[in-house]
């Protein structure tokens, strides 16, 4: 028997593969190996992005090292501010307050009336701040966000609506209006499943009637009926007790860790769908349970100081370009978002003398030169159509 009756030539072996191109021949033994029906096409059309994005549990040490020194700075910053007011106290009282010293009325000071509105500003700026690395990571998209797409509206618009029809300004109100909306956009843009392009244009036209629903019930408020709403809409931390701050930590406490147990998930599904199922990711369960951790942080954090603007926007950016990730990391997001919260009250407070502004006007005007550097940026990469 000769070596031709034995082993057979590739036109032999092959007639089928005539007419494939050289990407499917090169491709033919990869699934010949033993790859599953329908899971070789995905990988391979995501294979040239796995390796830009971390998908295993190690952490990079680039990371590690930018939480470290954001948590550095934002204690930093935590402690100017308390030890900052009409009643000037020393950085060494702030440090022995805070380890519960007792130094008479500076210790009243800083932990009764100052260290509340601080953990207010840092929890939600750190709850802000995941729900939008969240949302732009199983969207792919970097400018879905809470504020984009109607959750934060439909907070707004459940807590003005019961100010002006008389049932109470209670964050409750926030917490079911933004749970409600989420619910609504989810259905609405469900087809088959919810995918993020969908979830982004339906959030887009609700965050809109949301907007025109509150314009509305401000139009038929009384005078002390309109002043109370405003002072919610724009978003502030003014006045906060340790009653805001129980709940709101407590959802923080709950909510974080499990965003961060389901970070591998959120990773796999900035690969695109089909690539996420081959690799083995339950991709609607992974994108209804990140959105429900989204919701309830985003929801905790409107009801706790109002629609703070461009925080779910701008820190998971930030944070992305810090760590040289290829998505939002949420523990630096969440340090990022806690940091700028803290600046932008500090400047809020001391900017304009005599003139304790919301935090919100002062992360909306941030937020809102951050957003069109980013629609600059990405028109000069030829991706902002």
């Amino acid at each position: 028997m000769t070596r031709r009756d034995t082993e057979p030539t590739t036109h032999d072996a092959a007639p089928a593969d005539r007419n494939a191109t050289p990407t499917d021949r090169a491709a033919t033994p990869t699934a010949r190996a033993g790859t599953p029906p329908g899971r070789g096409p995905a990988l391979r059309a995501g294979a040239f992005r796995m390796s830009a994005l971390p998908i295993s549990g190690v952490v990079p040490p680039r990371t590690v090292a930018v939480c470290l020194a954001l948590i550095v700075a934002t204690f930093g910053v935590l402690c100017v501010s308390l030890a900052l007011g009409d009643y000037p106290v020393s950085l060494p009282d702030v440090l022995s307050a805070l380890v519960g010293g007792d130094n008479g009325g500076s210790a009243f000071i800083v932990r009764e009336l100052r260290l509340p509105r601080a953990l207010t500003g840092l929890l939600v700026g750190a709850a802000f701040a995941v729900s939008g690395a969240i949302f732009q990571t199983i969207t792919r998209n970097p400018l879905a966000s809470p504020d984009m797409i109607g959750i934060n509206a439909g907070a707004t618009t459940a807590v003005v609506g019961g100010i002006v029809l008389g049932v109470g300004s209670g964050a409750w109100l926030g917490v079911l209006g933004a749970l409600a909306t989420a619910a609504l956009i989810y259905l609405l843009a469900w087809r088959r499943g919810a995918s993020g392009y969908r979830i982004v244009l339906v959030g887009i036209g609700v965050a809109w009637m949301c907007t025109s629903a509150t314009d509305y019930l401000l139009t038929h408020a009384k005078l002390h009926e309109a002043q109370e709403a405003f002072g919610w809409l724009v978003g502030s931390i003014n006045g906060r007790g340790w009653e805001t701050v129980g709940p709101l930590a407590l959802a923080v406490g709950l909510l974080l860790p499990l965003v961060l147990l389901l970070t591998l998930w959120s990773r796999t599904l900035a690969l695109g769908d089909d690539v996420a199922r081959g690799l083995g990711t339950p991709v609607q369960r992974a994108r209804f349970g990140l959105l429900l951790a989204g919701v309830g942080l985003v929801a905790f954090a409107t009801a706790a100081a109002g629609p703070v603007l461009f925080v779910a926007l701008a820190a998971p950016q930030v944070a992305q370009r810090l760590a040289g990730q290829a998505t939002p990391p949420p523990a630096t997001s969440a340090l990022t978002g806690a940091f700028m919260v803290l600046v932008s009250d500090l400047l809020a407070r001391y900017l304009i003398p005599d003139a304790d502004l919301p935090v919100g006007v002062v992360t909306g005007a941030l937020g809102a030169a951050f957003l069109l550097w980013l629609l600059a940026r990405a028109n000069r990469a030829g991706a902002g159509g």
